[in-house]
């Protein structure tokens, strides 16, 4: 009969051994490659806790070999990991193939029908104050292959909210979002509760940007919202019909 001590040896040799297969896994997938990649901004890297892109994107079906088009990269936060990984057998649009989508006058974000993935993230707040919010989602249907995914990472509004609050607050109505994409001609698929933050109220003096990263008031209760984090995300997925 075997004794605890070899027992207890064997069980550390099995464990080590499955986490050295994870590291393994990892460091093959070019994934998790580009996100841990050190040319990242450390400034962005800070922000993986919250905005989880490893999850987020495997949640997208985000394929190194796809044609992605991500929508306003803004500071290129996510461009730092989709470019490098889709550099070798991908197209990605955004800052290394440069589109401008303006509605109504610009609405050709790439080639119509050539997308695999369609991602904006964090930004359909901001076209509710020129009011073509509607005028993107049926952009990004058009862009899209049938069978191809748009995926959406927004600030989630408690159900109800009013056009005019979600104006002020940049908190969305998931409803809302919902009905955008339906009215484009999507169908919702999924959603995931990866970037779901249950420490965030959804009630401060500046809304969403009371939090960080901006942290609207500065150092005016800046311990109280460090401590809840980036605000509480929809994280959807739809589909183009067709295929």
């Amino acid at each position: 009969m075997p004794s605890t001590l070899s027992v207890r040896a064997a069980l550390l040799l099995t464990l080590a051994a499955v986490a050295v297969s994870a590291v393994a896994a990892d460091a093959q997938d070019p994934l998790a490659a580009a996100i841990a990649s050190p040319s990242r901004t450390p400034k962005f890297t800070v922000r993986d806790q919250y905005r989880h892109p490893l999850e987020t994107l495997r949640f997208f079906g985000v394929r190194p070999n796809q044609t992605v088009v991500e929508i306003w990269p803004g500071r290129g936060w996510y461009m730092e990991i989709l470019a490098p990984y889709l550099r070798e057998q991908g197209k990605y649009y955004a800052k290394v193939v440069v589109t401008e989508l303006h509605p109504p006058q610009l609405t050709e974000i790439c080639p119509p029908g050539t997308a695999d993935v369609v991602l904006t993230f964090r930004n359909v707040h901001n076209w509710l104050g020129s009011g073509d919010q509607q005028a993107h989602f049926n952009a990004f249907f058009k862009a899209l292959k049938p069978g191809g995914v748009l995926g959406v990472v927004e600030h989630r509004a408690k159900p109800g909210t009013s056009l005019e609050e979600m104006r002020k607050s940049g908190y969305m109505d998931e409803d809302y979002i919902k009905n955008l994409a339906g009215t484009a001609g999507f169908r919702f698929d999924a959603e995931s509760p990866i970037n779901n933050n249950p420490k965030d109220t959804k009630d401060y003096p500046e809304g969403v940007w009371t939090l960080p990263p901006t942290l609207a008031l500065g150092d005016k209760d800046r311990d109280k919202y460090l401590a809840i984090g980036e605000s509480d995300r929809m994280t959807l997925r739809f589909v183009k019909p067709g295929r």
